[in-house]
């Protein structure tokens, strides 16, 4: 996800030259570190999969030394970075009643999901060329997969408790990777627009759901 970070450069074992021995430092620290990580993750959503440490530094208004200085490995950085997304990611889930009536719940569910998964996909397509070599962002995405997981379980729960365990299993898996931004992505780089994957989810999960709900 980011090129040019690491503990090789002289500057990473160096404090910072402004250093002051007040108690906003530690304020001006947290500032800092949540710049980075800002920045990283804007460029990364405009499309810039592979940031530099120079471009990090200067979207985000600060020295390079501080990068090294906050952030002297890769796998920190991903660490708060993954945190952050998450935390952005959140701030946009509406809960959906899972009272409401089925088709409801499909249009509203497929509605959400699919803007989330088009939202994620720079971070998504940026961590895959990290992940084999990153546990943090490999974690990162593991607890991604389980909350989406999580919300079809609880938003579907009517359907999905009245199955036999053996085809709720199937029904569970099924929708899952239905749901997931694996398919999304496929649909995407395929060549469909935004509405037409969506449409297209929105086919499946339906399909999915009324037929062993019947």
């Amino acid at each position: 996800m980011v090129r040019g970070v690491g503990k090789t450069s002289s500057e990473a074992a160096r404090p910072d030259a402004d250093d002051a021995p007040v108690d906003g430092r530690a304020a001006r620290a947290v500032r800092t570190r949540s710049a980075i990580v800002d920045a990283l993750l804007d460029l990364v959503h405009e499309g810039d999969l592979q940031p530099t440490a120079n471009r990090i530094a200067e979207r985000a208004g600060i020295s390079l030394r501080l990068i090294y200085h906050h952030y002297g490995d890769l796998e920190s950085l991903f660490r708060a970075a993954s945190a952050r997304e998450a935390e952005r990611l959140g701030a946009q889930v509406r809960p959906i009643s899972d009272g409401l009536p089925l088709a409801e719940r499909i249009d509203q569910f497929v509605a959400q999901r699919s803007q989330l998964l088009e939202w994620i996909t720079p971070v998504r397509r940026a961590s895959l060329l990290q992940e084999p070599f990153s546990e943090e962002l490999r974690a990162a995405r593991d607890a991604l997969t389980e909350i989406g997981e999580q919300q079809v379980l609880d938003v579907f729960d009517p359907e999905l408790s009245v199955l036999r365990a053996g085809q709720r299993s199937i029904v569970r898996a099924a929708l899952a990777n239905v749901l997931s931004w694996g398919l999304w992505n496929d649909l995407r780089t395929s060549g469909r627009s935004v509405e037409e994957s969506a449409r297209a989810v929105h086919l499946l999960a339906s399909s999915l759901l009324v037929s062993s709900s019947s």
